[in-house]
């Protein structure tokens, strides 16, 4: 298990850039390298493609203003090494976002940014670690934007459902076939979602 970044309040904030290794075979850890490090952060999202673990998005306030870089990292465990991810054409910064990986894609979906207005994304983008570049998903017929929604990988779209919109907890959602670049909806259920739902895939 490798666990990286995040933030603790002792009286003063603090966003963490720093990280572990957990084998449960031999009940230690292991600190990540901060050499090459993404920025510290909180509410980022993380994926595992099999060989790296991915990290995008997120946010830290310095006291003044929020900052929400749209840059992340590729960390290997075997080298115990960073690899920045590239910004060019890669989405807006955003906090409470979800992830998926694709089998070679790292899918990453909505959010929230806060410049002195509230914004909830529908936007997202497809990161590929093997070329270093992103593709923007399709906005048509994308579901309406959110944050702290849940997304699952079926092994040929992406499903996202649930999430707050800034007024209302949603009971609606969206499936994304990377394939084709395009947004189908889901149907709705009675209840809403709550602030933190679960999702899987059976």
């Amino acid at each position: 298990m490798i666990v990286w970044g995040g933030f603790f309040y002792d009286g003063t904030g603090h966003y963490l850039n720093t990280g572990g290794r957990y084998n449960p075979s031999t009940d230690s850890w292991t600190a990540t390298s901060t050499t090459n490090v993404p920025s510290a952060r909180y509410s980022h999202a993380a994926v595992w493609t099999g060989s790296e673990m991915i990290v995008w998005g997120g946010f830290y306030f310095d006291g003044s203003n929020f900052f929400y870089p749209n840059i992340g990292g590729r960390y290997n465990p075997t080298t115990d090494s960073w690899v920045a991810t590239s910004t060019i054409s890669a989405p807006a910064g955003r906090e409470a976002h979800t992830a998926v990986w694709s089998g070679s894609e790292m899918i990453v979906w909505g959010g929230y940014f806060f410049d002195g207005s509230d914004h909830y994304l529908n936007t997202g983008g497809r990161y590929n670690p093997g070329t270093d570049t992103w593709t923007a998903t399709s906005t048509t017929n994308a579901p309406a934007g959110r944050g702290s929604q849940k997304a699952v990988w079926t092994s040929s779209e992406m499903i996202v459902w649930g999430g707050y919109d800034g007024i209302n907890y949603l009971n609606t959602g969206g499936r994304y076939n990377p394939g084709t670049d395009s947004w189908t909806a889901t149907s709705t259920m009675g209840d809403r979602a709550t602030w933190q739902c679960g999702a899987g895939v059976k």
